[in-house]
This record gives C-alpha cells, sequence and structure tokens, in this order.
C-alpha cells in the first residue's frame, strides 16, 4: 500500500480485527472473504482505520452503527471521507440495519462497485 499510515494505530488497528462488530462478521465471513479481490481488515490509511479496503479497486467499505448518525460522528464521518477521496478512494457506506435487514442488497452493490471500478 502506498498511501501513509499512522503506525500508532497498529494495536487499535489488531484489537478492531480481533473484535469485530456482529454486521462485520456477518459481511466478512459471508461475502467479502469469499470475493476474489483481496480485501484488508481494519486498515490503517493515514490517520484512520477503515472496516475494510481493496487496495487494486481503491474502495473502502464502511460499516456505520448509530454513532454516525450524530451530529458528530457525521461531521468525522465527512472529513475521514474526503481525506479518502483526494486519495483516490471511494468510500461504500452502510448501515448495521441495512446488514441485518438488506444484506443480499449490500452484497450486490459492493460488487457492483468492484466490478465497475478500475483495477
Amino acid at each position: 500500500m502506498n498511501e501513509t499510515y499512522n503506525k500508532n494505530l497498529k494495536s487499535n488497528s489488531q484489537k478492531l480485527r480481533k473484535n469485530m462488530t456482529k454486521e462485520e462478521k456477518h459481511l466478512w465471513f459471508d461475502f467479502l472473504k469469499g470475493l476474489k479481490y483481496t480485501i484488508k481488515r481494519q486498515q490503517i490509511i493515514g490517520n484512520y482505520i477503515v472496516d475494510f479496503y481493496c487496495a487494486s479497486k481503491k474502495i473502502v467499505i464502511e460499516l456505520d452503527g448509530s454513532q454516525h448518525y450524530e451530529k458528530e460522528g457525521h461531521e468525522t464521518d465527512l472529513v475521514r471521507d474526503k481525506y479518502l477521496s483526494d486519495l483516490g478512494i471511494k468510500v461504500l457506506r452502510y448501515s448495521n440495519y441495512d446488514i441485518n435487514k438488506n444484506f443480499i442488497a449490500v452484497c450486490e452493490d459492493i460488487l457492483k462497485n468492484m466490478e465497475c471500478s478500475n483495477e
């Protein structure tokens, strides 16, 4: 990965990988892990840890719990998304609700974005 990253986030990233949310586990084990693309969990990019990252497609997949819909969480996400966008990385965001209630549609959307993205 050619983007710089904050090495101080490494232990936190490892903890997050070991303690994925129920929704992250569902998406990882039931879909992302089986894709033909290499996808990293809890990847550090700059000063951020993203839920899932496909470097070859320059796509980040974020699963948003309720804190992302509060004012402060939303504003933080906007800054983070802008940073990633400036690196040429597309951010796909899905709510935990969508993972739990619309899983197939989420998977189809991710796949569509992966297949439409340039390698």
